[in-house]
């Protein structure tokens, strides 16, 4: 059994006990002693372990523990606002100790005591519902969460699929764990709180262009496919073929990606590759993303039978590749390129209903239209970095 798994087991197993017997109970300090023992094990092969709990899913880092899949703690955990656990290298017993009252308290529905009574103390454990901007949401208004701030920024994300872009351009590798890392960790940013948040990039540099669009498409698309009543194992497959839309672009020479002026017939034949180059990459590297897939060869073609690659017989696309084509306009629409400026979120939506029906799937179109004017996104502000959402 491996070390993240032995401390998981050990942490629920000493939180369980707690809900049991009293605070000087001998039974309950040995369950914590035991399961400090098992965290020393852990972070002497990893100095700050890192644990996404998403209701049915655990994530190690950018891992996902498929040995903990369904695992019932996962859904406590997360219901009671423990959805992130960061501990570093440093930790003593006693601060442990105190989480672990800190935990108990919120899986029993009561007020933590255990910080507020220990004001001055520094700790080397960081849990919280997550928020993003570096805010810890609360678990409900009359549950404060007293802990050390959780940062959430999306940085990892951001580099995580830079990352993905470029070993596939390196090494032709599509690395498709880490894809579903980030889809994973962009699905707990988004259930950070009693409400959900659609966490934007803003873009920084035009050269962070095809990160920051991806992570933004594959967020939008969770965000509707949960909108239309999509269960969570398809909103993150939506999710994974929004983020790997664009993914044939690799194929694509940069300077043709960033040009700022209008592109020669030649420049716009390679371009228009990036559709069928990304679904043979996804077919080749798993057979059994056949959404993302067809994703990535449809997200261009509209409604009518218009756009590219042409298709010789006339057929319905996939309905989630109709979902990602309204995604990845909107998205492209609100952010500035190099030959014009970024639209204002109502401008983009009125495109979108003007052209439902033509080039986009009049449903489709409906329900995003609703879903972002009752987010009331500001997309549009100035930015602090490329990996700083924007958020509602």
């Amino acid at each position: 059994m491996s070390a993240p798994v032995e401390f998981l087991l050990s942490l629920t197993r000493t939180l369980a006990t707690m809900g049991l017997y009293g605070e000087s109970h001998p039974r309950r300090q040995g369950a914590v002693e035991h399961s400090f023992e098992r965290l020393t094990t852990l972070l002497d092969e990893n100095p700050r372990p890192q644990f996404s709990f998403l209701m049915d899913e655990v994530v190690y880092g950018k891992r996902v523990m498929r040995e903990m899949q369904e695992w019932e703690w996962s859904r406590r955990l997360t219901d009671a606002g423990l959805q992130r656990l960061e501990i570093e290298s440093g930790v003593t017993l006693e601060e442990y100790a105190a989480f672990l009252e800190e935990a108990a308290d919120l899986l029993g529905g009561v007020a933590s005591r255990s910080t507020s009574a220990r004001p001055g103390l520094r700790t080397h454990v960081r849990y919280g519902a997550v928020g993003l901007q570096g805010e810890v949401r609360q678990p409900a208004e009359h549950k404060p969460v007293a802990t050390a701030t959780l940062s959430y920024t999306l940085d990892e994300e951001a580099e995580a699929v830079r990352w993905i872009h470029q070993e596939m351009g390196d090494a032709g590798t599509l690395a498709l764990l880490e894809a579903e890392a980030v889809v994973r960790s962009l699905s707990v940013a988004m259930h950070g709180s009693n409400r959900v948040v659609i966490p934007l990039l803003r873009l920084k540099e035009f050269d962070q262009y095809t990160t920051t669009h991806s992570i933004n498409v594959g967020v939008l698309a969770m965000a509707l496919a949960e909108t239309l009543g999509f269960g969570a194992r398809d909103v993150r497959s939506f999710g994974t073929a929004g983020l790997l839309h664009d993914i044939g672009k690799v194929r694509v020479p940069r300077d043709i990606l960033i040009k700022p002026g209008k592109l020669s017939v030649e420049e716009r034949a390679i371009l228009d590759r990036h559709p069928v180059d990304g679904a043979r990459i996804i077919l080749e590297s798993d057979e059994q993303l056949g959404v993302a897939s067809a994703v990535a060869y449809e997200h261009h073609i509209m409604i009518d039978g218009g756009g590219y690659p042409v298709m010789r017989y006339r057929r319905d696309c996939h309905f989630a590749s109709r979902l990602v084509h309204v995604c990845d306009v909107f998205d492209a629409l609100c952010t500035d390129r190099p030959y014009r400026a970024a639209w204002e979120i109502d401008r983009a939506l009125a495109y979108i209903g003007e052209r439902a029906g033509t080039e986009f799937d009049p449903a489709i179109a409906r329900a995003f239209e609703a879903m972002m004017r009752r987010f009331k996104l500001q997309v549009g502000a100035p930015p602090t970095g490329d990996a700083t959402p924007a958020v509602v």
